[in-house]
């Protein structure tokens, strides 16, 4: 679902991208070479003026945040840093579409906060001085900033074009188990009753799964039991996910400075034909290609008796309770496993930033000093813990609790009250926010908490991170190439999609005569074209 909700937005955004040209008028080129005199106070101090300033930020709703104008955070941000907002609130859905409009006609606020604009249109709006460049403010008064870029190299990179630009301050949540994503939980109890240890290679799976479907492991003396599901990608929950990088590395990467896909090569048709042979044996839940994640979780919750022995999902939670009342305690994870050529690798997206466009300063600012200022010192530790999790909510951590690593843990949260969904004391994480792995870490949590598990999880897939491969970082396209992508990216991942659900389940035959049409069909969607963007797009980047 993300993949392809993120395939949706850049349809939507290349559309819309084609009126920035006809909004290139005077008086945005007047703005663009603009002087502006600076009135802040001394960089890293409150408050960040002297004489109370007001900003118009304009944002999307957000269900955890009643009202932004009466929210105790806002109130309290405010009150230290001498800022007032003037809120302009849309509405989640369709907000992209409003905002692209509002730029293309002119008519737009000091601030974007929280909407989700690409790469691609932080470089078009930035280029025709829509959008300012944060260079000189960030060298100027970004102590947070400049901090943040020292300590974690990977989140200027994100944020700075090919030219070596910034047009805006992104929100970083550094999420240790989001980095290898791709994973597998087995039912330990199934394995506990049939002498059977955790896997480590396919064969070893494929025999486990098997012992799962012949030999009734939750003992009812039916032949009820689905060995492994996935189901349809969501977040990393496909089929063709964890179970293909011991063949192939599963998603498009880096290697020697080159853009690579996978979808055409012979190690990735030796992966769709183990899965087809899984599939034939009936160790593959049919459903796995269409079933959403109320229907994933149907299965590891089936009432009365386990039914589910493994699930591919990059979370316990899509497919189990993760409550005390639920299975997810009984499930523990799969490392990495090991191929029949020794390929053991685990598919890696190290990137910490969450929202890299999350806050950018329009060329309809006053005061673009004190508006870099105002989001920059969002990033301390202080004013980050209040605007995401809300006033008064962080506690120190008692003796004795652990945190998610298995330390000490440092810090833990008040309880809200559950009948009150929404307190309106924080953000719920609109903004700019710092949240790094060490911080994260030291949260006091309960044992077996889904996020502890994950924490573990992760560890055991670090080691299997490829020395060879690298992951496609953030790229800034043009605006040709963004709408060009936009298609051709559509096209070629939903053929992907359903071929290699076609191979698996047989529908479609992997001979040599079906394998040729289908790279065939891969060539004639664009697949040239598409390795031509993003290899253009990595080289201006990166190999100047």
């Amino acid at each position: 679902m993300k993949r392809k909700f993120n395939m949706l937005l850049s349809l939507v955004i290349a559309m819309l991208l084609l009126l920035v040209g006809c909004s290139d008028n005077a008086s945005t080129t007047q703005k663009k070479d603009k002087e502006y005199k600076d009135i802040v106070t001394e960089a890293g101090t409150f408050p960040i003026v002297e004489e109370k300033q007001t900003l118009t930020v304009l944002t999307k709703s957000n269900t955890g945040v009643k009202d932004f104008a009466t929210n105790e955070f806002t109130k309290w941000y405010e009150e230290k840093t001498g800022v007032h907002i003037k809120w302009e609130v849309l509405p989640e859905e369709g907000a992209a579409e409003k905002l692209n409009l509002m730029l293309a006609s002119g008519e737009y606020p000091d601030v974007i906060m929280d909407m989700t604009l690409t790469p691609a249109q932080l470089r078009v709006y930035g280029e025709k001085g829509v959008f300012l460049k944060l260079n000189d403010l960030i060298d100027k008064y970004g102590v947070q900033t400049k901090k943040m870029f020292e300590e974690m190299p990977l989140v200027k990179d994100a944020v700075t074009t090919p030219d070596g630009d910034i047009f805006a301050l992104p929100q970083v949540n550094e999420c240790f188990h989001c980095t290898t994503s791709q994973k597998m939980w087995i039912y330990k109890p199934w394995l506990d009753k049939l002498g059977l240890d955790v896997p480590t290679t396919t064969e070893e799976f494929y025999d486990v799964m098997m012992a799962f479907k012949t030999q009734d492991p939750n003992g009812n003396g039916k032949a009820d039991e689905i060995p492994f599901s996935g189901m349809k990608n969501y977040w990393h929950e496909e089929v063709a996910g964890f179970l293909m990088n011991p063949f192939s590395y599963s998603d498009k990467y880096i290697e020697d400075g080159k853009f690579v896909v996978p979808w055409d090569k012979p190690e990735w048709r030796e992966g769709l034909k183990y899965l087809n042979k899984m599939y034939n044996d009936g160790l593959i839940y049919s459903g796995s290609f269409t079933q959403d994640p109320e229907q994933f979780k149907k299965l590891g919750e089936n009432p009365d008796i386990a039914i589910l022995g493994a699930a591919a999902s990059s979370v316990p939670s899509f497919f189990t309770d993760v409550s005390d009342k639920g299975r997810a305690k009984d499930y523990v994870a799969v490392p990495p496993l090991k191929g029949p050529d020794g390929q053991q690798i685990t598919l890696n997206e190290p990137s910490p930033v969450t929202r890299p466009a999350e806050f950018i300063i329009t060329n309809k600012a006053k005061h673009p000093d004190v508006a870099f200022r105002w989001a920059e010192a969002m990033y301390e530790n202080e004013v980050t813990i209040n605007s995401v999790f809300g006033m008064g909510q962080f506690l120190e951590a008692k003796e004795g609790q652990l945190g998610l690593d298995g330390n000490p843990a440092v810090w833990t949260l008040e309880e809200l009250d559950p009948n009150n969904v929404n307190n309106n004391i924080g953000w719920n994480q609109t903004g700019p926010s710092l949240r790094t792995n060490a911080f994260r870490a030291g949260q006091a949590v309960p044992e077996n908490d889904q996020e502890q598990l994950l924490w573990k999880a992760t560890e055991e897939h670090v080691p299997y991170i490829s020395t060879t491969i690298e992951p496609v970082p953030k790229l800034f396209f043009s605006e040709e190439d963004s709408n060009k992508l936009a298609t051709l990216e559509q096209a070629i991942e939903n053929y992907v999609d359903e071929m290699t659900a076609a191979f698996i389940t047989g529908k479609t035959k992997l001979d040599d005569k079906s394998w040729k049409e289908y790279v065939k069909n891969l060539e004639n969607a664009g697949l040239k074209d598409f390795i031509q963007v993003y290899q253009k797009a990595y080289d201006e980047k990166y190999k100047k």
